[in-house]
């Protein structure tokens, strides 16, 4: 069980909301599945019967942690426009490359689709920063160009 916070957007929140829902939905066709493993027999060399239990385990384990996340979740409303914050868009400059990112909590952080975690190393370097400002990230000029 989780003891701290979660920092969530509200898309974040809704994504994780419409998993449980397909997750909870599937309990169904997975009981079925060991239903059916079970009367194949002998339970102790049953592949299909392990490979069913095995993915019933992950998804009720999956289904407590999202449980358990939207319970401690902290709703992250649109970050300020004046510097850098949690739920803030941020156009950068680093080292002659433009990149864009949302600043989100480490839960629903997923670099290649452009959310990074307050808590990452960038995440830290920008936070409270304001559009204009420059400063060396890991040997490189960075500059925040804009702040949604």
């Amino acid at each position: 069980m989780l003891t701290k916070n979660i920092s969530l957007t509200a898309e974040g929140k809704k994504e994780l909301e419409k998993e449980l829902e397909e997750l909870i939905k599937n309990r169904p066709a997975i009981a079925e599945r060991i239903a059916t493993a079970r009367a194949f027999g002998d339970l102790s060399e049953n592949e299909e019967y392990s490979s069913a239990r095995n993915e019933q385990k992950v998804a009720e384990g999956r289904i407590l942690e999202i449980q358990d996340i939207l319970k401690s979740a902290k709703i992250i409303r649109g970050g300020k426009k004046d510097s850098v914050a949690l739920g803030s868009i941020v156009s950068l400059d680093m080292g002659g490359n433009k990149l864009e990112y949302s600043l989100v909590g480490p839960t629903e952080a997923n670099p290649l689709e452009g959310k990074i975690s307050n808590e990452s190393p960038i995440g830290k370097a920008i936070i409270g920063r304001k559009a204009g400002e420059e400063f060396d990230f890991n040997g490189k000029k960075v500059k925040i160009l804009e702040i949604k």
